[in-house]
This record gives C-alpha cells, sequence and structure tokens, in this order.
C-alpha cells in the first residue's frame, strides 16, 4: 500500500492506517522536535501535538505531495512556539523577581503560602484548559491585559471577558472544595 493509499484510507476514518503514517514518521518527528528543543519530555509533547494536528488537517493535505516535509513543517512550527513561549514565561517570572521582591517570610507563613498556592493550582486545573491558561497568565505570571492578549493572540476586551468568565467558574469550586481553615493532608 503506497502513502496515498494510506492517507485515503486514514481520511476516512482508517486508524490503522493512521498508525501507519504516524509509525513510519514518528522518529523523524520527534528527532526534529529534540533537535530544536534539547529535551526528550518537551519533544515528545511537541511530536503528539504535531501528530494530532496533522490528523486534524488531513483533509486539506495535498496527498500529491510526500507527507514527512508536511508533517516536519507542523513540528518545527510547534517547536518554535513552545521554544518562544518558554522564552516569554521565563522573561515574565524574571521581570516579576525584579520589580516585587520578596521580603524574608518566617517559616510558617512559608508553608501556609505554600498550602494556599498548592489547593489555588489543584482548583484552578479543574477547570477547560482555556480557563486554565487565562487565569495562570493573569495571576501566576502576573501578565497585564496587554501581553495576555499578545499570548493568547485575542483582542485586550475578549481577555477580559474570558478571565471574568473563568474567575466566575473558578470561585464556586474554590468555596466547595478549598473552604478556609481547611488544610489538606497527604495520602
Amino acid at each position: 500500500m503506497s502513502e496515498t493509499d494510506w492517507i485515503a484510507s486514514a481520511r476516512q476514518g482508517d486508524v490503522a492506517a493512521w498508525e501507519g503514517l504516524v509509525g513510519g514518521h514518528q522518529d523523524a518527528v520527534f528527532r526534529l522536535a529534540y533537535l530544536l528543543l534539547a529535551d526528550a519530555d518537551e519533544a515528545e509533547d511537541v511530536a503528539q501535538e504535531a501528530f494530532v494536528r496533522a490528523f486534524q488537517a488531513l483533509d486539506r493535505f495535498d496527498a500529491s505531495r510526500p507527507l514527512r516535509p508536511w508533517l516536519l513543517g507542523i513540528t518545527a512550527n510547534l517547536a518554535r512556539n513552545r521554544r518562544r513561549s518558554a522564552g516569554r514565561y521565563w522573561a515574565a517570572v524574571q521581570r516579576l523577581f525584579r520589580e516585587h521582591p520578596e521580603p524574608p517570610a518566617s517559616v510558617e507563613d512559608t508553608s501556609l503560602q505554600r498550602l494556599e498556592s498548592k489547593q489555588l493550582w489543584q482548583a484552578v486545573q479543574r477547570l477547560g484548559p482555556a480557563d486554565q491558561q487565562v487565569i495562570y497568565l493573569r495571576y501566576f505570571l502576573d501578565l497585564p491585559e496587554a501581553e495576555m492578549a499578545a499570548a493568547l493572540q485575542v483582542a485586550p476586551g475578549t481577555v477580559k471577558s474570558r478571565l471574568h468568565r473563568a474567575l466566575n467558574r473558578l470561585r464556586p469550586i474554590v468555596e466547595r472544595e478549598f473552604p478556609p481553615g481547611r488544610e489538606e493532608h497527604g495520602p
């Protein structure tokens, strides 16, 4: 069976055909992602996302062309985006620490803050990915709305409405699952 036949079958919903295509190209996709990111876990994530995106766009792919360059192009774009995103994250973290150096805290204060942060993060993780992202950018990275809009590639007004809706969905989770005074104990 030729690659064109595999693509045609995958477009028809043949899972085995898609798995065959993935199997034939996964090493090259992973190697490129690893080359660009220098981290095996990150490369694995990018490779997986590249195949998901390729599958979603398979109907738009020109089957008269080879599949590998198209897959590698998707992979390279995703890896570059991840590197840029990590760079923006690191710059925001550095900016935060330069602008707001933390005064020394007592051990008790630090432990309580860590517990509260952990509980808040657990509550945020119960939200959908879009809500998690907007809350993370605003409150964990402390990005201003303009930078959030740029990172999310949306208008600043959209950032405000997304953040408002995400906080409205987060509030009942925090109130229900993490009431004040409740301490979390490990298993």
